[in-house]
Parts: C-alpha cells; sequence; structure tokens
C-alpha cells in the first residue's frame, strides 16, 4: 500500500475479571466512600484543586500498601498491565513492573478533571467501580495536537483512528490502560449520582 500507518497511540480496555464484578464494585464503593470520610487532608487538597470531588491522589495515593481490598485489586491489574506491556513491546531490561501509585476518585454532579497527563510512571490507567449511566466517560487527546499548524479540520465523519479525540465510557467492572504521557480528560459528570473510580500508574525498575 502507498499509505501506511506508523507510531501509533495504544489504548487498552477489558473486564477486570470475568465474574462477580457487581459485588467487587459494591465493597469497593462503600471503601471508597469510607476512605473520603476518613481523609480529611484529601477533602481539603480537593476542594482547591478538585472543585466538588473528592480525590486520594495528593494524600493517599498507595492504598495497595494499606488496605488489602486494594492489594488484591493490585494483582489483578498487573495482569491486564503486563499483558499491555507485552503490546506495546517494552524491552523492560531485566527489569520488573510495579505497581507505584494507587488512588480514589469520586465524582458528584458538576465534578470534572481537567486535562492531564502523568509524568514519572509509563503506564496509567483507572477502573471504574460505580458508573450511573449518562456519566462522562475517559477522553484521550491525540498526542500531535500542538504540531499540526495549518492542518485543515478533520471531517465530522472521519475513521475513528483519524478524529483529534477519543472518548471511551466509562464502564463499571472495565479497567483502561494508556502510556502515561498521553493526555486525558473527563468532562463535568452531569448526572444525578456519583461517578466512583480508581486510578493508579505503573513503573519499573
Amino acid at each position: 500500500m502507498p499509505t501506511r500507518a506508523w507510531f501509533p497511540t495504544y489504548l487498552y480496555c477489558e473486564p477486570l475479571q470475568k465474574s462477580s464484578t457487581a459485588r467487587l464494585n459494591t465493597e469497593f464503593a462503600e471503601e471508597c466512600r469510607r476512605l473520603r470520610d476518613y481523609d480529611a487532608a484529601g477533602r481539603r487538597w480537593s476542594a482547591q484543586h478538585y472543585p466538588g470531588g473528592y480525590t486520594s491522589y495528593a494524600s493517599m495515593n498507595e492504598l495497595h500498601k494499606f488496605s488489602s481490598a486494594f492489594a488484591d485489586l493490585e494483582q489483578k491489574l498487573m495482569r491486564h498491565a503486563r499483558a499491555f506491556a507485552r503490546t506495546l513491546e517494552f524491552d523492560l531490561r531485566g527489569r520488573t513492573m510495579y505497581l507505584s501509585d494507587l488512588w480514589v476518585n469520586i465524582m458528584p454532579p458538576a465534578a470534572a478533571h481537567s486535562l492531564h497527563l502523568h509524568p514519572l510512571s509509563f503506564i496509567s490507567g483507572t477502573y471504574y467501580v460505580v458508573t450511573p449511566p449518562g456519566c462522562s466517560g475517559l477522553k484521550f487527546e491525540d498526542p500531535r495536537l500542538d504540531r499540526f499548524m495549518a492542518a485543515p479540520p478533520r471531517r465530522p465523519n472521519a475513521r475513528r483512528e483519524n478524529q483529534v479525540h477519543v472518548t471511551y465510557p466509562a464502564e463499571a467492572g472495565n479497567v483502561i490502560l494508556f502510556e502515561s504521557w498521553l493526555r486525558h480528560q473527563v468532562a463535568a459528570n452531569r448526572v444525578a449520582e456519583e461517578r466512583i473510580s480508581i486510578s493508579f500508574n505503573f513503573n519499573w525498575r
């Protein structure tokens, strides 16, 4: 073919496990809400940096080291992260992947998560715990967007791989993985119920 695609950006989406996800998420939802009630420092930080919502990112971001429930989640996430790393064909040079950070996000109505990336890691992701119908998905930005310069806009019916943004729906029980340099955001939650997710980073040593 005269035209080939190079330098792809990969996104991974898969159920965390084959069954019993609803029961697991009920337990996680309770644990996440208990954490919000307990974490005064996280609530103060969120009031300034995550208006309307709660995240333990700046206060308790190594939950897998302190909670058996999150430690069990770490083992499940590791299986998915290793599969994604194999797809990306990373050469870890004999080193080991490990979960460096894991934190909770709770988005009540109107809470949003602005465009950002995850420094100091190489694979990042989110596990969805509570996703009310109609809640915001995870929106990714084409990493070349700031280099398009004089390029015309894409057609409204352009193929998905040629669009400059793609949004993955938030579905309870699913894991989404991406390379940590990829910018992403969550639009304001426009439903009446809380959206709960658990985010994380993987590094290597």
